[in-house]
């Protein structure tokens, strides 16, 4: 009877918690997608055009990411209730080097972008999950699922060297970025929530991690939507367009245009397919880099991670992204 009443309570809570969760996602959609339709009548009124389009990208951005971000917290919160702690090390190496590589191959399974890769390493590493091995998921699930690799062959027809050279730069960059962390990575840069403390098992816990991530990483997004709304309508196209005449330069520019357009990495190859003033190699970058270090996942780390892990991390994942972009463009496009 008591593990009757037990299981019966367990399921109320589960059953509340993806009521909660769905509820909250659609009206964060429904609020940003108000917002999108006032926000540029006021701003008509007010006669005051930047603030229309700032409205749209905020939306654009928001909307995008909320539907993911829902994903990424059921599964973190999955992970952290019904997977014991014996299976993740059953399953990666226990020679972390080696632990790297398997972890950001294992990005293809999950079919979501940056916003659902964050609460899932947070998760990830809560459950034992060595931090190198966890954060090279982190960047490799966005940038190397099925969904992406489609899209990018959808975006580039007849080039399928562009979506080799995604997979190949993008797999390189995470690894090289795990193993950056597994040998100058400090614990006391990472602050995990709920660190040291037990994790909850069954659908009570499943419940409770549900509502605290998906809650704590969707104002982040928020963040993250408007300052990159704020940097759209603030530098003029015309600063823009200087820098295509040179190479180098334009990778350059793609590469912090991918960190503030905050574009999903299920739409970002159609964008980067429209650039076509630009080199191959400087798309690729915009490829690349976009699922790695944007503004809105710059947020998103900084809530689940800390700051001090933030700023480094996102730094340091931007060069050799950069990087990985330009040998691999050199090597295959």
């Amino acid at each position: 009877m008591e593990n009757q009443r037990t299981l019966a309570d367990g399921l109320r809570l589960g059953v509340r918690a993806l009521v909660h969760a769905v509820v909250g996602g659609a009206a964060l959609i429904a609020i940003a997608t108000v917002a999108s339709v006032l926000g540029p009548l006021l701003a008509l009124d007010l006669y005051t055009p930047p603030v229309a389009a700032w409205w749209t990208v905020f939306t654009a951005v928001a909307v995008q990411g909320v539907p993911f971000l829902l994903l990424g917290t059921v599964v973190s919160a999955a992970i952290g209730a019904f997977v014991p702690e014996r299976v993740f090390s059953r399953l990666l190496p226990r020679n972390q080097a080696l632990a790297v590589p398997v972890a950001g191959a294992a990005g293809v399974v999950l079919p979501g972008c940056e916003c659902a890769s964050v609460p899932v390493a947070g998760s990830l590493m809560r459950r034992g999950v060595a931090p190198a091995a966890a954060l090279a998921f982190l960047l490799s699930a966005p940038a190397i699922n099925p969904v992406v690799l489609v899209a990018t062959s959808i975006a580039f027809p007849g080039q399928p060297e562009m979506v080799l050279a995604r997979l190949v730069a993008s797999l390189t960059a995470a690894v090289v970025m795990g193993w950056l962390w597994a040998r100058f990575g400090k614990e006391r840069w990472l602050r995990l929530p709920g660190k040291g403390r037990a994790p909850v098992p069954g659908l009570r816990g499943f419940a409770s991690g549900l509502q605290h991530d998906f809650l704590h990483a969707g104002g982040f997004l928020v963040l993250g939507a408007a300052a990159a709304a704020t940097f759209d309508i603030a530098v003029p196209r015309a600063v823009l367009d200087v820098f295509t005449g040179s190479a180098w330069l334009s990778v350059l520019l793609l590469a912090v245009l991918a960190v503030v357009l905050c574009v999903c990495s299920e739409a970002d190859a159609f964008v980067a397919a429209s650039l076509s003033g630009f080199s191959p190699t400087a798309r690729l970058a915009f490829m690349v880099v976009g699922p790695m270090v944007d503004l809105k996942l710059i947020a998103l780390q900084t809530g689940t991670f800390g700051r001090a892990f933030a700023v480094r991390f996102a730094s340091a994942t931007w060069v050799v992204a950069v990087a990985s972009s330009v040998l691999v463009g050199w090597w295959l496009l």
